[in-house]
């Protein structure tokens, strides 16, 4: 196990430099010049302009800039400076990202519990009346684009019910937080049931259960035991997977319901071509990705007793 875990996060090392340089080059090449875009219409003089890019690096070549870059956050942790606020980029990350982890969690606990739920009923009960209503249900909700459920949601319940409030405030409360949530769960809960309920009813006819039901075991031992620890390995490598996307993702549900995470400020940062936030915002879900990637692979252990790591 040990051998297997230091040869994945060697692994790691050249996959978080390939990503960070992809990342990198494609946020400047972005046209426009962020630094001409804080003075907006009144224009500056260029010799303004000039000192402020060779403050912030900007006036050097572009490989010295991803030099500098990446020497900062392995020796320094320093993601960099934000242009508008002369912030560090940290420090803008130590306000969004907590923001943008609650939401995650929140989603990421409804996909859990509805989406493995539904695919055990349909599972169970294949080609039923309940299986062709869940798979009825969850391809209504993939065909749904997330912008659109968002603003659904949020015309009935928050304009026209007054259920919840139309915008997140500044407090972000766990209440407030539901709508955008369930929006942003929403895709990963159909895919979850689908990926549940296939491996479920393909797993129901494999000889091991036929086997644990002719040794006369209990029906709960049967499914809670036999079949569930083995229909959730596809399901545990997509939940892995969708961390990361949930938080990526919520730069549209964010943007709806005026959330103050890392998706709003990602958004932001593209309009305002501020590449230093930019950079560091994505570079931390680069991070999270290699990591949960890393969890999920060792959890397979724990659900399969067969699989053991060289």
């Amino acid at each position: 196990m040990g051998r297997y875990v230091a040869r994945r996060l060697l692994q790691m090392i050249p996959v978080f430099f390939g990503t960070t340089l992809l990342i990198f080059l494609m946020v400047y090449s972005l046209p426009g010049d962020p630094v001409a875009g804080l003075f907006g219409d009144k224009g500056a003089s260029p010799s303004t302009i000039e000192a402020i890019r060779h403050k912030l690096g900007l006036d050097q070549p572009l490989w010295k800039q991803y030099w500098d870059y990446m020497s900062g956050i392995i020796l320094h942790f320093d993601f960099g400076t934000q242009i508008r606020n002369d912030r560090p980029v940290t420090e803008v990350l130590g306000d969004a990202f907590p923001v943008t982890l609650q939401l995650a969690a929140m989603a990421f606990v409804f996909e859990l519990i509805f989406g493995i739920g539904l695919g055990i009923i349909a599972g169970l009960r294949a080609g039923r009346l309940a299986d062709n209503a869940v798979l009825l249900f969850t391809l209504l909700i993939i065909s749904i684009p997330v912008f659109v459920l968002g603003f659904f949601i949020k015309m009935i319940f928050a304009d026209n019910l007054g259920w919840i409030a139309p915008n997140v405030s500044n407090d972000n409360l766990w209440t407030e937080m539901i709508a955008p949530a369930v929006v942003l769960g929403g895709l990963s809960l159909a895919y979850v049931a689908r990926l549940t309920r296939t491996s479920m009813a393909e797993n129901l006819r494999a000889d091991y259960m036929r086997t644990a039901v002719a040794k006369g075991l209990p029906k709960r031992r049967v499914i809670g035991v036999h079949l569930m620890r083995n229909s959730m390995i596809p399901v545990v490598t997509f939940l892995g997977t969708d961390i990361g996307a949930l938080m990526g993702g919520a730069i549209v549900t964010e943007r709806i319901f005026n959330v103050k995470g890392v998706g709003g400020l990602i958004a932001e940062s593209i309009t305002r071509r501020e590449g230093t936030t930019l950079v560091g915002l994505v570079t931390v879900l680069v991070l999270v990705y290699l990591v949960t990637s890393l969890l999920i692979d060792l959890l397979y252990a724990v659900l399969d007793p067969r699989i053991r790591y060289a």
